[in-house]
Formats: C-alpha cells, sequence, structure tokens
C-alpha cells in the first residue's frame, strides 16, 4: 500500500501534469470561472484487508479565505468505512462530512481520507465518493473518487539487497518476493527504480524502460502465477550495472517494489509517467525462478506489514575516481546603456560525473558576482540573490549583486553549467566580477568536498567598452547539457522523498549551502 504522502505527491504530480498539458482526465473536475482545480485518487481495497487513503488536492492561484469540502460517502457505506485521516475541522452528519478550511493555510493538499473495506465486503463492489470545495461567491467544484473492492493478495519482498562493486562493474541482482497470502498472485509488476549511476544491465521483452526526472526506471509484468506460500526471485540473468564514470567511492540507492496489478493499475493512474514515455525491452524474457530453499525459509517468517513488498537497493561503488570542475568566467562588451548577454557557470573536466546529488559525491555550485559597472535585468532561473553565505531572494530574481547558481542535472566529462544572465551596462569602471565555486557532499549535512584540482574553482567576470559603443557580448559559447529547471528539479525531489524510488537522500532537493 501507498502511504499517504506517496499517493499525496504522485496525485499532485498527475494533476500538474494534466493540467501542463491541457489534456482531459477523468479525475479532474470541470475548470470554473474561478480557476479552482480538484484532484482525488482512487482506491482499490480488498475485504479484511488494510485501509487505503484517498488525498484531495486543490489548484488555484489563491483558495477564497473561507471554504468547505463536503464528502458525500453513501454510495460505499454498505462496503466501506470513510473517515478524514488527519486533524481538519470536520463534523459528521449521517452520510456526509463537511469539513472547513482556510486558504492562507491550504496550498495544494487539502486533506487525506481513511478508506477501508467492510469484514463482509464482496469483491466487485463499488461506489464514488463526492469532494466537493463551495464558498462565498464562487461556483461550486465537485471531484468523484471510485472506491473499489478487489481480491486481496499479500506480497512480501526483502528489505535490502547490497551490491558492491567498481565503476563500470556489473553486479547480480537477485530481487526476491513471496506470496504470504492465501490466494495466488497474478499478473504481478516490478518496478525498478534506481539513481542515475546504476540501471538494468539488460533490456528484457517482458518490461519497458524510462530515465526521467535524474532516475531510471523499469518495469517489469510477469504472468506466471505465484502460488500461496511460494518464494520466487529474478532469473540468474538479472544484474545491475554501475556507469564506468561513477564517482568512487560512494554510494547509489535503488529500489523494488512488487506490485498486484490491480495495485499496478491504480500507482500508474496516480503517477506522472504517460504510457508512451517507456520504451519497451527486445532481449529475451525475464521469468521469476524458486529461490534457494534456505532464503525461501528466511522471506517467509515474517508479519504482514503494509510496506513489505518493497526492496531498498544499496549498491556501494568501489574504487578512487574523482572529477576536476573549473569555473567559467566571461568577459563581455558593450557601451554604457546597452543590455549585453552574459554566460558563466563550470565545465566538469572528469573523469567522475558531478552533480548526480548523491552521498559522497561532488556538488557544485556557483557563486556569481557581478561587475560593479553593471545591472542584472534578467537573471537565470537556476539563482538567486546571494549575500554573506545565505540565498535572500527568490530564483530568477533580477537586480542583486552576487548570485548562488545551482545545477541538477548530471555534468558528464565535457559537460557545461550555463547561466546566462542580461546585464545593463551603467558604466565602465569598477571592480570586477568573478565566478566561485562551491563544492559539497550531501552526505555530511552540506560539508564541503574538495575536487581534483580547486586552482581553477574562481574565474574573471568583466565587462569592457565596445568599438562605437555597441553592446551584444555572449560571453562565447559553453557546451550546455540536459535541462535544468525548476520543472524537473521540483519532480525528482518529490520522487526521492517519497521513497518511491527507494532513495535514502533527498537527491533532487533545494540545499541551503553555506560558503
Amino acid at each position: 500500500m501507498l502511504n499517504h504522502s506517496t499517493r499525496r505527491w504522485l496525485a499532485g504530480l498527475g494533476v500538474a501534469g494534466a493540467v501542463i498539458a491541457a489534456s482531459a482526465s477523468p479525475a479532474l473536475a470541470e475548470e470554473p470561472s474561478n480557476e479552482v482545480f480538484l484532484y482525488a485518487n482512487n482506491a482499490l481495497l480488498a475485504a479484511g484487508g488494510e485501509a487505503k487513503s484517498v488525498t484531495l488536492l486543490a489548484f488555484a492561484e489563491a483558495l477564497p479565505e473561507d471554504f468547505t469540502v463536503t464528502i458525500g460517502r453513501g454510495a460505499v457505506t454498505d462496503f466501506a468505512s470513510v473517515t478524514v485521516a488527519d486533524g481538519a475541522d470536520c463534523k459528521e452528519s449521517g452520510l456526509v462530512i463537511a469539513c472547513k478550511f482556510k486558504g492562507a493555510e491550504t496550498i495544494d493538499y487539502v486533506l487525506d481520507l481513511t478508506v477501508k473495506a467492510k469484514d463482509s465486503a464482496k469483491v466487485g463492489q463499488k461506489g464514488d465518493l463526492n469532494l466537493t470545495l463551495s464558498a462565498k461567491g464562487m461556483t461550486s467544484v465537485t471531484v468523484m473518487s471510485t472506491v473499489e473492492i478487489g481480491e486481496g493478495v499479500d506480497l512480501k519482498a526483502d528489505d535490502t539487497l547490497k551490491v558492491s562493486g567498481a565503476p563500470g562493474a556489473t553486479v547480480k541482482a537477485p530481487l526476491r518476493v513471496a506470496n504470504i497470502g492465501d490466494k495466488a498472485a497474478r499478473n504481478t509488476v516490478l518496478l525498478l527504480s534506481t539513481m542515475s549511476s546504476i540501471s538494468p544491465a539488460q533490456r528484457y521483452s517482458n518490461c519497458s524502460y524510462l530515465s526521467e526526472f535524474g532516475a531510471n526506471f523499469a518495469k517489469c509484468e510477469f504472468k506466471q502465477d505465484i502460488e500461496p506460500g511460494a518464494v520466487l526471485q529474478l532469473d540468474a540473468s538479472s544484474a545491475l550495472k554501475i556507469a564506468s564514470d561513477t564517482w568512487a567511492p560512494s554510494t547509489q540507492y535503488g529500489s523494488g517494489l512488487w506490485f498486484a496489478d490491480g495495485d499496478w493499475a491504480e500507482f500508474l493512474a496516480d503517477s506522472p509517467f504517460e504510457s508512451d514515455d517507456w520504451e519497451k525491452g527486445t532481449g529475451a524474457e525475464l521469468t521469476l525462478v524458486p529461490a534457494p530453499t534456505a532464503l525461501a525459509r528466511q522471506l517467509k517468517q515474517t508479519d504482514e506489514d503494509s510496506s513489505n513488498n518493497h526492496t531498498e537497493i544499496v549498491a556501494t561503488v568501489t574504487g578512487n575516481q574523482r572529477a576536476d570542475v573549473a569555473a567559467n568566467g566571461t568577459q563581455v562588451a558593450g557601451g554604457v546603456g546597452k543590455t549585453v548577454t552574459a554566460k558563466v557557470g563550470f565545465v566538469n573536466n572528469g573523469p567522475a560525473k558531478i552533480n548526480s546529488y548523491s552521498p559522497g559525491e561532488l556538488t557544485t555550485a556557483a557563486e556569481i558576482t557581478i561587475p560593479a559597472g553593471a545591472t542584472v535585468v534578467t537573471a537565470p532561473t537556476e539563482c538567486s540573490p546571494f549575500e554573506d553565505g545565505e540565498e535572500i531572494g527568490g530564483f530568477g530574481e533580477p537586480g542583486a549583486r552576487a548570485y548562488f547558481c545551482e545545477w541538477y542535472d548530471d555534468l558528464h566529462k565535457g559537460d557545461a553549467a550555463v547561466f546566462e544572465f542580461g546585464l545593463r551596462i551603467d558604466k565602465l569602471t569598477g571592480a570586477p566580477g568573478s565566478v566561485h565555486l562551491l563544492h559539497f557532499n550531501l552526505d555530511g549535512e552540506g560539508s564541503t568536498i574538495a575536487d581534483l584540482n580547486p586552482k581553477n574553482d574562481t574565474a574573471a567576470f568583466t565587462i569592457k567598452g565596445a568599438a562605437g559603443g555597441q553592446g551584444g557580448g555572449d560571453g562565447g559559447a559553453l557546451p550546455i547539457t540536459g535541462q535544468s529547471t525548476g520543472l524537473i528539479a521540483g519532480i525528482g525531489a518529490l520522487l526521492l522523498a517519497a521513497g518511491v524510488g527507494g532513495y535514502l537522500v533527498a537527491k533532487r532537493r533545494r540545499t541551503r549551502f553555506v560558503a
């Protein structure tokens, strides 16, 4: 079962993607004139099984100062109970729950409902929860959440799979799953997700693959039944590849998450992934085979647990492979009053890649000081005003004298992070600016970590007069790699923080760095 926080961000991502794509979705309410959007996930339950959550999200430029959410549960009371899961101001009246909210205190997330099948529930029973947001002076908005009773199964996986190897190595990955319930599990799905430095070593015909949000994903579908009491594992061909330019030594993380077929469909409905995003494998089929007897016995001797279908993958990368990162400054030319473009940043000279936001690896950011004779009229979205080791403004905010700039894509050897500033030249005299690199180890709460050549961590950022007083210097051409956007960074942060990838670090989170 997915916990409340996991479902909450998955639902949010799904809605955000739908809104951005301007595509229709059954889970989205019709757009009213006041531009409030509602989203609520569906819930698949089993009689006598665990409770699940239904999360209500509301998206708007600004929610009403005071609003009410009513939950109509009459269509499901014959087979399921519905309660408010957290501390909202709610009152029950028969088949309706009414909750009061303050718009200023509500950002996207509104509430969680706990839904649980009654012991008397029958497979196939289904009904809709009606969730309506109302406020004075606005048209009410309603969204439905379908609650359905399915056949319950209970899968169990190992807690941890530990592997080890040098950069470039292939390591075995025999992920295991047991059926500790009393019904056969059919059409089981495995979702494998890993940091970008590790990936499946083969591409199987019954698996599909996706590299997105700074991570690698594989979904594998198994048609064979897992009978009650059976303990199976991926066949001997299953392995992970450690990228040849992985920082070493380091620790990489991943996750194997097993789904019953109904739960997988429910997960996909809430996830940000589209079916067309995945690339189907063309190799042999990955199969499940009986686990060795001793290991099988160990896996079966456990109590049932709502989160026991997840295996954390911990890959220890051995050896010594680091990187040199060099600051890229520039000299722009233009006359007083002209606006010019300046491109500054840093380049990875290798051999290891950087900025994968993995523990123990090098994460590099830049402190950029603007030349005294210029004013920033446009700033990159990766940069925020910076003073005395602290960020003091929003990302992309113009007018500051110094900026802290972050880069959220992996930088392989030869790749560069490029930050583009629009500068108005006010005078041609004054102190020059600079690009100064800051290196961090996210495994040590923002502690510093050295690269191979600290001598090239600072570069000049200057202005000179142009002949005829014409502006337009661009600071030279730097290679640009990937997409360093707030959306990608934000989605990555949510993926990791929620644990769907099984990661133990906040790989795509914004981190407050202190120089």
